[in-house]
């Protein structure tokens, strides 16, 4: 009966985790769903690999990975037809080989009764179960099959589909086609298909954008990850309107009307995850240019301790947003995780004791239990008319995507100083420089002296991939501002299967908090420059932004040159 015991079981049997841990576990996964593994992956208690490995032992089922070279079906068996991509990809898993009436598949949960009784039905065969960790799965997944190839046959079918009427020339900003035969022709499987494939290969790479752009008589794809563009195989330019009309549907646009932009947006889902798409058009001289930014909340944890804040960083953050009035500010330029961070600090602010209500323009993630009003300015609906109207809904925290305007820094300061928290972003180099663009904008200096609690300037940095990043003896680097490195070894990038031949994987925070307590409130208050309150704030604690980076430089989570490129040196 050892093929039925329980993950947690398992897992605790083999010394992997401790009982208290699993019991964290199944609370926590009681609240936000999941499977328990994955949710011990998230908790950081364990890895994919412990896992798989204590379910290998246990239940006597073999573990193979992707670096041991045997997670390779075998040639020549039509395992690919006898196990569809569709439903490898959906289920994660993999056709390993065939003999007479027995197929051996690898899964990374052989606990999956359902789902091995699935498999029996579409093949037909006795199942006999090998294990992996879930991301060496996918990654053979689409090796054996081919992501290039299916994507390839999915342009070739639209392609064989609509050239015979869609002859969009994106040499002309004019076209024939006819609303009727576009919508008719969005609609049809082949474009369908290949929409779909666009926005599961981004999601699957984790992009945070795609990019579907007109040029002279061609068509680019590009997709954005970790914080960089890179181009990908673009469809035939035959192909630009079917697909753009496709999203437009999608998103509940006008697809008439092409020379104004227009917002929208749709869900996906992917397994179990739900995931938002925001998509904007902007006409230009060949087309309208399409950008879906893509809001996965699962590839994202929405957690201040897991966004890679420092120790010290974390506990000033914490403080700021602690208090129970005042107004606590975000400053980066665009694409810098304001928002994430503010998401972040507004679920662990979340409680059925408080009234919490924002007004973001636009809602990137839909958070439960809280109160998110999306800004229309068409019907007047503002930043500024939505806080009036917040101020009679007896609120005990308010979250404003923005601070624009003069009128909206009124009126979110005159709510931080009537005993309501506020959250908000404004565009600034760094946090010094903070109270003088709200000086700039028309706020009064002593209205930013009693309302400020805490300023957190933030930049996205990439991360090292860890299974390929070379280590170097650092000699005597000239750095900004007299800044040093006091390790001895740092690493830099180099390039491996696992990150794209990249040298980077994923991003991480460097930030400059200050923590806005009396004294650096008597140094504001004196009409103190930039500077001046840098240093105050650095007596405090404070890091600069490049301060910030160095020291992931010598923790080896990225790269000097990376730092460098990213921070505001001063």
């Amino acid at each position: 009966m050892a093929r039925y015991k329980r993950l947690g079981d398992i897992l605790i049997s083999e010394g992997v985790v401790a009982p208290e841990q699993i019991k964290e576990s199944l609370d926590y996964q009681a609240k936000n769903g999941g499977r328990l593994g994955e949710v011990l992956v998230k908790l950081e208690y364990v890895t994919e690999e412990q896992i798989v490995i204590a379910l290998s032992k246990q239940l006597a089922v073999p573990y193979v990975s992707l670096a041991s070279g045997r997670l390779k079906p075998a040639a020549d068996q039509n395992l690919e037809n006898l196990v569809p991509y569709d439903f490898a990809i959906r289920n994660v898993v993999l056709p390993l080989s065939k003999s007479f009436n027995s197929l051996t598949v690898v899964m990374f949960d052989p606990l999956d009764l359902i789902l091995l009784d699935n498999i029996k039905k579409i093949t037909g065969c006795e199942v006999n179960t090998v294990v992996s960790t879930k991301s060496d799965l996918l990654k053979a997944i689409e090796n054996f099959y081919g992501k290039e190839k299916f994507f390839q046959e999915a342009v070739n079918s639209a392609q064989n589909a609509t050239e015979d009427i869609v002859t969009a020339d994106l040499s002309n900003d004019e076209t024939d086609l006819s609303l009727d035969k576009l919508i008719a022709k969005a609609e049809e499987a082949p474009v369908v298909k290949l929409v779909d494939l666009i926005i599961r290969q981004a999601i699957g790479e984790g992009a945070s954008d795609i990019h579907i752009e007109p040029h002279y008589g061609k068509v680019a794809l590009r997709y954005r990850i970790d914080g960089v563009l890179y181009d990908m195989p673009a469809p035939a330019s035959g192909l630009y309107l079917p697909i753009v009309s496709r999203v437009k549907i999608l998103s509940k646009m006008d697809i008439a009307e092409k020379r104004l932009p227009q917002d929208g947006g749709f869900m996906v889902k992917m397994g179990k995850r739900v995931i938002d798409l925001r998509v904007s058009t902007l006409p230009t001289i060949y087309g309208e240019k399409v950008v879906l930014r893509i809001l996965d909340k699962t590839r994202i944890p929405l957690e201040l301790a897991k966004l890679g804040f420092s120790t010290q960083e974390l506990e000033m953050i914490r403080k700021g947003i602690g208090y129970s009035y005042g107004l606590v500010l975000l400053v980066g330029p665009t694409g810098s995780g304001k928002s994430t961070t503010l998401y972040a600090a507004l679920n662990e602010l979340n409680s059925s004791s408080k009234n919490i209500l924002t007004v973001e323009d636009p809602v990137e993630y839909r958070l439960d239990g809280i109160n998110q009003t999306q800004v229309k300015t068409e019907i007047g609906l503002t930043f500024a008319s939505a806080l009036r109207c917040f101020l009679r809904q007896d609120p005990d925290i308010i979250l404003v995507g923005e601070v624009r305007d003069l009128e909206t820094a009124e009126i979110c300061i005159r709510a931080a100083l009537t005993g309501h928290l506020v959250l908000s972003t404004l565009h600034t180099n760094d946090a010094a420089s903070t109270v003088n663009r709200l000086n700039d904008i028309g706020v009064p200096q002593y209205l930013v002296v009693a309302s400020l609690r805490i300023i957190v300037a933030q930049r996205l940095i990439r991360k090292l991939c860890q299974h390929c990043r070379e280590p170097y003896e650092i000699k005597e680097e000239k750095l900004p501002g007299g800044a040093r490195i006091s390790v001895p070894v740092i690493y830099k990038a180099k390039g491996c299967d696992k990150c794209n031949f990249v040298g980077y994987k994923g991003r991480t925070v460097i930030n400059e908090v200050i923590l806005v307590d009396e004294d650096i409130r008597e140094v504001i208050y004196k009409g103190a420059s930039t500077n001046e309150i840098l240093q105050a704030a650095r007596k405090k604690g404070t890091m600069t932004l490049l301060e910030s980076g160095l020291k992931k430089v010598e923790e080896g989570i990225t790269s000097l040159e990376e730092v460098l490129s990213v921070a505001v040196t001063y």
